[in-house]
């Protein structure tokens, strides 16, 4: 169990880490100043590796670099910063009908669009986080207006090309997901009356297709009934990504006065997926597993991945001042203590992605398409966040005790 003091020197820890570790090994020195937006794609050293830019993480940047100056310090250097990002996505990085791409040149020049939403989504909270920072209402509008055409694409109103057949029809866990948390975030900044109820819809629906209590699982895809497929790729589950969703879950119920329904259910999936993920012999989540424990097909599914170990510090943790159980002080003590001891560059700051099974580094990027300041960063900023509102709300609570003796 965590004393408050343990909750203190945690809270301490997470700001620096943040502010003094992760946040400069990026900024300033990502800034494009000739054309706009951030140079990401870095070696261990922060030496560059590659020019392009991935667009879904220059929003993440952009959204970051926003949420610092709303809620850590108004720095004038993170809001310039922001407004890199902004500009870039807003004049480069959509095509004559309106999607985003994914993948441009430095100067904004397309090369891959893909048949998903996910850099819309990630502009919609970068311009609206950058939208409080700065006072600019177009970026409000922007937002919201990014934000019905994601609405759009989830609910099926507007098509965008399908990646597979029709032969075997599934969907998966990750629309619902990220538009909760888009939702949430828009809802956190600049508002939007569509959120409140759009985010109890994606609950049910990840609720009823997606969590498996008979078998103790969260499944990755499912038929559009929610049957399992039982097939390689419909048994594959991410057990790091399920975890972000608990901890999108439990996030709600906070923001609904600790509403009991989904703090069990984001426990529960919670629980189901360390179950699943946690690697017994070494520590840390592993990428992939089976449903049914057969073999996987990818064949990094034993591999350690950055990211599902800063979602699963996020759940235990979030889960633990929701809860009080002692069983997630444990596990978020576990999670803490690996990523930070095998993933962090104690000399060059930030994190390394990608470790083999036994920790070992498997390569020394620390940002390239995939990876950028984003879910470490998230992390170190949620986590610090939480648990200073926790204490706060407990010295709150203190306060009135003694006041109530005197």
């Amino acid at each position: 169990m965590y004393t408050n003091h343990d909750l203190d020197e945690l809270a301490s820890f997470y700001k620096k880490q943040l502010t003094e570790d992760t946040v400069p090994f990026w900024f300033p020195r990502s800034y494009d100043k000739e054309f706009g937006g951030y140079l990401l794609m870095r070696d261990a050293d922060g030496s560059l590796i590659d020019t392009d830019k991935a667009v879904w993480i220059q929003g993440r940047a952009c959204w970051l670099l926003a949420t610092l100056y709303n809620t850590v310090e108004p720095k004038k250097e993170w809001l310039e910063g922001a407004k890199l990002g902004y500009e870039f996505l807003r004049d480069k990085c959509f095509n004559s009908e309106g999607k985003m791409y994914f993948h441009v040149d430095q100067a904004g020049n397309p090369i891959r669009m893909r048949r998903y939403f996910f850099s819309e989504t990630f502009a919609v909270i970068a311009f609206a986080a950058y939208a409080k920072a700065s006072g600019d209402q177009d970026a409000a509008g922007l937002a919201r207006e990014l934000f019905g055409k994601c609405l759009a694409y989830a609910s099926g109103e507007k098509k965008i090309a399908p990646k597979f057949e029709e032969t075997r029809q599934t969907k998966g866990i990750g629309i619902p997901m990220i538009m909760m948390n888009t939702a949430q975030q828009l809802r956190e900044t600049i508002g939007d009356p569509r959120c409140d109820d759009a985010i109890l819809e994606w609950i049910k629906e990840i609720e009823q297709n997606f969590v498996k209590d008979d078998i103790r699982c969260v499944m990755e895809q499912v038929a559009f009934d929610g049957s399992i497929v039982d097939h390689i790729d419909g048994r594959t589950l991410n057990p790091g990504h399920a975890i972000e969703g608990a901890w999108f879950i439990l996030h709600e119920a906070v923001y609904r006065n600790y509403d009991s329904n989904l703090i069990d259910l984001g426990c529960r999936m919670l629980d189901y997926m360390w179950e699943r993920g946690w690697d017994k012999e070494h520590g840390g989540i592993l990428y992939f597993r089976d449903v049914y424990n057969k073999p996987v097909q990818e064949y990094w599914q034993d591999m350690k991945f950055w990211w599902p170990q800063n979602e699963t510090i996020i759940a235990c943790l979030l889960a633990y001042l929701v809860t009080g159980k002692e069983q997630y002080a444990k596990m978020h003590s576990e999670i803490h203590k690996y990523a930070y001891s095998t993933f962090h560059d104690k000399q060059r700051g930030e994190w390394f992605g990608y470790l083999h099974r036994d920790g070992s580094i498997a390569q020394t990027a620390k940002g390239n398409l995939y990876k950028g300041p984003f879910h470490l960063p998230r992390q170190e900023w949620y986590c610090w966040s939480i648990l200073q509102t926790h204490l706060k709300n407990l010295e709150s609570v203190a306060t009135c005790a003694d006041k109530a003796t005197v």
